[in-house]
């Protein structure tokens, strides 16, 4: 069955049934591989895209279930790494084994979107969805508090 998708901001028709998991229509469909497999079970976070600007388990949802919203992957977030969080992430060096990261990044994306200056509370509460092995949830929270700064400082005037 045909699918119309709106995905990192271009619509996409998918020849697939309504009850498969978005998780697998973009990274087997669409080749969007940064979107990553993890638990299965909505659990860990890993899979993580953003679906209207929410935050939201791709391999719980599905596809027929998304038809007509915006879609944001790690590979829409910005053309050229140049999202504050993207940034932030890179500047603090961030990930270890990288795997979790863009459920990661999405998942702080969608908190910066309706919290921009979240307290470390807002963030642990916003991120305790998302696992990461390597532990580097400090660093994860010190990357947002970052992004939250760069996205509302004023532009330097040359």
């Amino acid at each position: 069955m045909l699918q119309k998708l709106n995905v990192n901001s271009e619509v996409r028709t998918v020849d697939v049934s309504r009850d498969t998991p978005l998780l697998w229509v973009l990274r087997d469909v669409l080749d969007l591989k940064g979107t990553k497999y993890g638990c299965g079970m909505g659990v860990c976070g890993a899979c993580t895209v953003l679906v209207d600007g929410k935050a939201v388990r791709s391999c719980m949802t599905r596809v027929g279930s998304v038809a007509g919203q915006a879609i944001t992957t790690i590979e829409g977030l910005s053309a050229n790494a140049a999202h504050p969080l993207q940034q932030a992430w890179e500047a603090l060096d961030v990930p270890q084994c990288g795997y979790c990261q863009s459920g990661q990044i999405l998942a702080a994306a969608a908190l910066l979107a309706r919290t921009p200056h979240p307290t470390d509370a807002d963030i642990d509460s916003a991120m305790s969805g998302n696992l990461c092995r390597c532990g580097t949830y400090p660093r994860i929270r010190q990357a947002i508090h970052q992004a939250a700064e760069a996205a509302h400082a004023p532009a330097l005037k040359g």
